[in-house]
């Protein structure tokens, strides 16, 4: 086999490695890609109401607690959603 003489150039700073590289922010879709993404629903019962956001179910025996915690959900979807998935993992 032949023997390639290959000198490496100096690197600047946009050649680094994906891993070299500092990741300074977090990637956050906009709010209107995160509420896209699931389908939200009320059932509305006898007592209370269920909401559903995608595949997740939320009963609630105070519908006026349950528009609270949808407007919440709406205004920020990226945090509630992620507060919401710390309460289901926690109570698996």
């Amino acid at each position: 086999m032949y023997e390639e003489d290959v000198t490496e150039r100096p690197r600047e700073i946009g050649d680094r490695p994906m891993m070299d590289r500092e990741c300074t922010k977090e990637y956050r879709p906009n709010k209107q890609q995160i509420l896209r993404e699931y389908t939200i629903e009320l059932r509305f019962l006898s007592v209370g109401c269920v909401i559903r956001v995608g595949c997740k179910e939320i009963p609630f025996t105070n519908v006026s607690e349950a528009m609270e915690e949808l407007n919440k959900y709406v205004s920020n979807p990226y945090e509630e959603g992620k507060r919401w998935n710390q309460i289901f993992d926690s109570a698996e």
